[in-house]
């Protein structure tokens, strides 16, 4: 496990609480990425293959929202802590401490992947790797929503980042990334929510051909 994933990995231990308490009204106060989940969900229905993984679940919160949303969803973490808590909090749902760089799904087997602001610790060098994994896990036709601070600039941006270093993307700058990783961009959605750092929210959804 390489530096940065060991800090990410002891940061969110160490928050697993006060984290949870933060996310536990699953996007109640966050209109536009409730909705853009909701669409994430409502496509992957509608291409029939309801398993979903979670990358980067954290508490659980929106593994147990696309849950209630219809999808065979399970969440997977780097946090054994987070992993613990999601596991308590939604003792229905399964949840497993994973790497997103070494997912333990066979290839092509789910329908959707929600990658909600859990690839903003990776190094911009570590992220085409990291996408790749997404896409081979995904089957024809299934959809990956990718969630991340988004920065007007050319370029990545570090910053930190209250558990572990991060970084914000321009989105075409991304949105390039998932071309190049196999995938199809079907929508996008960049909202301003007057962020003390000046970060866009941005929400990508893609569909591998």
């Amino acid at each position: 496990m390489s530096k940065h994933q060991d800090e990410t990995r002891a940061g969110y231990d160490g928050v697993v609480e006060l984290y949870a308490s933060m996310f536990a009204n699953r996007l109640e106060t966050q209109p536009f990425a409730r909705n853009m989940i909701g669409t994430f969900a409502e496509l992957v229905r509608g291409a029939g293959n309801l398993r979903t993984a979670d990358v980067g679940c954290g508490p659980g919160h929106l593994t147990a929202m696309l849950h209630d949303l219809g999808l065979d969803a399970f969440g997977l973490d780097l946090s054994p802590a987070m992993i613990a808590h999601a596991r308590g909090a939604h003792p229905e749902l399964r949840f497993d401490e994973a790497r997103m760089e070494a997912l333990p799904v066979e290839d092509g087997a789910l329908g959707g992947v929600l990658a909600h602001y859990s690839m903003i610790h990776t190094p911009p060098e570590e992220l085409p790797a990291l996408l790749a994994e997404q896409v081979r896990v995904l089957a024809s036709g299934g959809v990956l929503m990718a969630s991340f601070f988004g920065t007007e600039g050319p370029e990545p941006v570090r910053f930190d980042h209250r558990v572990a270093p991060a970084y914000s993307w321009p989105p075409d700058r991304f949105a390039e990334l998932l071309t190049g990783a196999g995938l199809v961009v079907i929508a996008r959605l960049l909202y301003d929510p007057a962020s003390e750092r000046g970060f866009l929210d941005t929400h990508l959804l893609a569909r591998r051909p």
